[in-house]
């Protein structure tokens, strides 16, 4: 139930085609170079601020749950907010933020498998949850927004260029509100895993991007899904900026066999919560992102 941010081509949300044209250079390329660190490297890093992370919590230190300028995230850095946070009047915001959901909401918009005139390649797949409170109440009619790579584990964003291929049938973008019980539902293409430059050979497991709006665009919160058993959770620095093994589950959706729908997809469940000591994870409002 939670995620953390990824690579470029996640802090973008919506691209409705596909941009030929050549982009600036996203911020990990900036790092790349002949001394990249080899993933066994960045695994020991990871392994050693968690340890160093946990012994600082023994000691009676209050250490959040996500590590920020987590060094394994080599580009974690350039993602600094370079002012410090001020206080603002909400009501002003809305008038110069960006706008979604202006218009209605269609039932298709949830379907990601039916937004084109032929059929995606890769495997379907149903997710399903409910949004709530700490409580465990549902949160009604909030929009709930989706954005993915595709089954080859490539965005159709024009600054993701890695020798994937595109999928005409797939933008890999939707959105829902929920009904009176809090629930959503989506079906899409199961997406894969990707390179991101990070170090030598870095890949990121496979994941879905969430957005939940509440009731005005200053309440955004976005977060990701995984699949569980990804042989990439251990060796991935953006999932494992989350020290504790227990909230990192909770980015995990599980297989429900109940939410398969015969000869057609498979099925996860995933609830979002938004506040609370279970809290699924969200990208902080002064974190790296």
């Amino acid at each position: 139930m939670t995620t953390v941010d990824s690579d470029h081509t996640d802090q973008e949300a919506f691209s409705s085609s596909v941009v030929i044209e050549q982009a600036a250079a996203a911020p990990e390329s900036l790092l790349a170079s002949p001394d990249q660190l080899s993933q066994a490297e960045i695994t020991q890093e990871i392994i050693d601020y968690h340890a160093a992370a946990d012994a600082r919590e023994a000691a009676g230190e209050r250490v959040a749950m996500t590590l920020h300028d987590f060094p394994p995230y080599r580009s974690s850095i350039l993602r600094h907010p370079t002012k410090n946070p001020k206080l603002v009047d909400p009501e002003t915001i809305e008038l110069w933020s960006p706008a979604f959901g202006q218009r209605d909401v269609a039932a298709i918009e949830a379907d990601l498998t039916l937004q084109h005139t032929g059929e995606p390649q890769g495997e379907r797949i149903t997710v399903q949850g409910r949004l709530l409170d700490s409580w465990g109440r549902p949160l009604a009619n909030q929009l709930i927004e989706l954005w993915q790579a595709n089954a080859a584990g490539r965005y159709i964003h024009q600054r993701d260029q890695h020798p994937a291929p595109l999928d005409p049938n797939f933008t890999g973008a939707g959105r829902i509100v929920t009904n009176d019980d809090g629930e959503y539902k989506f079906t899409t293409i199961k997406p894969g895993a990707y390179p991101w430059k990070n170090h030598v050979n870095a890949w990121r497991p496979a994941h879905i991007h969430f957005s939940v709006f509440g009731t005005s665009f200053t309440q955004r919160i976005v977060t990701q899904m995984y699949f569980p058993g990804d042989p990439l959770f251990p060796l991935d620095p953006i999932y494992n900026t989350i020290r504790r093994q227990a909230d990192r589950d909770r980015l995990i959706g599980q297989y429900d066999h109940d939410l398969t729908v015969p000869e057609f997809s498979m099925g996860y469940r995933w609830d979002i919560v938004v506040d609370g000591p279970d809290a699924t994870w969200f990208e902080p409002e002064e974190g790296e992102h």
